[in-house]
């Protein structure tokens, strides 16, 4: 068995925006939030409305995000979570089919 070095991957995407809206919605609300908090032992969060496709592990990726949203992996004050597949299919959203969320912790 070979592996596939794979040394550029596109990761961008655009939700369509019933489908974003949907997504939003599911990601903000409140019992979600609680769980959040909860798993990442913070008081409260907040959806920054940023979301990624995660991608390949590489050189110029080696946390598996665009070298943009590193910052947010590498802060205290932020948790980066996988969007949960049901809230995915709920939001219809089957392309990319794995997105991350970034929440910022407060309190």
């Amino acid at each position: 068995m070979s592996f596939k070095i794979i040394e550029n991957f596109d990761g961008n995407f655009t939700l369509e925006p019933e489908a974003k809206e949907t997504l939003f919605d599911l990601l903000k609300a409140e019992a979600f939030l609680q769980q959040i908090a909860e798993q990442v032992k913070s008081e409260q969060v907040e959806f920054t409305e940023l979301l990624f496709q995660p991608v390949p592990y590489s050189s110029a990726t080696p946390k598996g995000m665009s070298a943009e949203f590193e910052p947010y992996y590498e802060s205290s004050e932020h948790a980066i979570i996988n969007v949960p597949p049901n809230f995915m299919f709920k939001a219809k959203i089957f392309k990319p089919s794995r997105l991350c969320a970034i929440y910022r912790k407060i309190g």
